[in-house]
């Protein structure tokens, strides 16, 4: 399928009426190569079909010396990827008390997938994920974990999977617990959406493109003829933009400030304590969606991100997969897909009901703690504590806190002023659009001036 667009494949279909449409559309431009998610009648949702078109194919392109740089987009304006095509894997799951023929394909999706998920993390070859749409769910697992992640005034995202009685997986135990303060599980529990610059300042994203300029931008990778992986990053430099000067981070200022004070703690009842002491509509907003999820869901997210902060990439994705293993035995995740995707119009009816009655013993214990879940096997045996391409997006909130406080390696003493500090990084990141608007944002919720404009750490 190489070299075949989505409106070729659709003439083609007209040629050779009954040949079913290839779902992942494989191309090879000079020194790129492509995966274009190809379902935009469905939102590019993920199923076994695409993730075994794509796990070959990215295993041969990573040993090539031909391929400089792997791409994934999604067919259509829409969507990235919307996530896992759940209505099916649901499908499945009911066909498999049956039908003998089915046993297993449900729980062979997420095997499968978090197998690609775990490939994509240990990549040696640049890998550009363009995130022009909804990304959400399994689109998230099929970007996050690569070196870029591009985001464009139509990116939505957003990890939706508590609304329905899941967990957030493909390795989202691994990044979302590394994002800054509390900001991960806030996103986790909440299924909060983010949208265009706020993506990229958040960190899910490492640039911020105009749609526009996507065309261009893959052109120009496909022109290169070095697989570096700073190279690649100096190409996507030249194409992104500048936010606008009203723009705020969604995530920013008092409401960051908030998000760390309630979602700091180990237990969902705290979390729900902290916002009713927080007595802002924001708090508000936030109790009341969070009473809308799976008060399972709820609890077994917190905990795996607790877990996944201190653990590798293979073993936060082999927890996953013990704890799907779980879930598909029980009733929320069936039930939390039939009322939100199947009916949409029906309240999902949770079993336990209330997070009054699911301990957090009884959750430790059935999900956490039982040997009997399956060993997932990957396809390498690459694994790692920590990404080693953070350096491609803004500063960290960590990084510029050493730098104020003189805990940063050769970066002088103590006492710099707000203009010094952006300077620094300015520095440090040859000029990288956003880094401006990060370090200043950060600098003024976490620093006071202590005289002659010296910075001083706020704790």
């Amino acid at each position: 399928v190489s070299l075949v667009t989505s409106n070729a494949n659709a003439e083609l279909a007209k040629v050779f009426p009954g040949v079913p449409e290839v779902d992942v559309i494989h191309r090879r431009i000079l020194g790129s190569r492509m995966f274009i998610l190809n379902k935009p009648d469905k939102l590019n949702a993920l199923n076994l079909s695409m993730v075994r078109n794509m796990t070959p194919q990215l295993q041969a392109w990573n040993e090539s010396d031909l391929c400089k740089v792997i791409i994934i987009k999604g067919a259509g304006n829409k969507a990235f990827c919307a996530g896992g095509d759940v209505i099916d894997v649901v499908k499945l799951a009911e066909q498999e008390k049956t039908e003998t023929t089915q046993e297993g394909k449900a729980l062979r999706f997420f095997e499968e997938e978090y197998q690609l998920n775990h490939l994509i993390a240990t990549l040696d070859k640049p890998y550009v994920a363009l995130l022009n749409g909804i990304t959400m769910g399994g689109g998230f697992g099929l970007s996050v974990h690569g070196s870029f992640r591009v985001a464009t005034e139509n990116t939505v995202f957003a990890m939706p999977e508590t609304a329905i009685g899941l967990f957030p997986d493909v390795g989202g135990s691994f990044f979302l617990p590394r994002m800054e303060g509390e900001v991960g599980t806030y996103l986790a529990l909440t299924g909060k959406r983010l949208c265009g610059l706020d993506v990229f300042f958040s960190g899910i994203a490492t640039h911020f493109v105009p749609s526009e300029r996507l065309p261009h931008l893959e052109d120009r990778l496909s022109e290169l003829e070095s697989d570096d992986h700073e190279v690649i990053n100096a190409a996507i430099e030249d194409f992104v933009e500048k936010p606008e000067p009203n723009y705020r981070y969604a995530l920013g200022g008092q409401i960051r400030e908030s998000i760390d004070r309630c979602f700091k703690y180990d237990s969902v009842d705290d979390i729900i304590a902290a916002l009713d002491k927080e007595n802002s509509d924001w708090a508000l907003k936030t109790k009341n969606v969070l009473s809308q999820m799976s008060p399972t869901s709820l609890k077994v997210t917190l905990q795996e991100l607790r877990l996944g902060k201190r653990m590798t990439i293979t073993d936060c994705l082999q927890m996953e997969y013990g704890l799907v293993n779980k879930f598909l035995e029980k009733s929320d995740f069936k039930e939390g897909v039939r009322a939100r995707l199947i009916g949409k119009t029906d309240d999902p009816q949770w079993n336990p009901p209330s997070l009054s009655e699911v301990s957090d013993d009884s959750i430790k214990n059935f999900y956490f703690k039982s040997t009997k879940a399956k060993i997932l096997n990957f396809l390498n045996l690459k694994s790692f504590e920590n990404y080693s391409y953070t350096r491609f997006g803004l500063p960290t909130e960590e990084d510029i806190r050493k730098l104020v406080t003189g805990e940063l390696p050769d970066a002088g003493a103590m006492g710099m002023t707000e203009e010094e500090v952006i300077d620094f990084f300015l520095k440090e990141n040859r000029g990288k659009i956003g880094t401006r608007e990060k370090v200043s944002e950060v600098l003024r919720r976490k620093t006071v001036e202590i005289g002659n404009r010296a910075l001083k750490w706020v704790y």
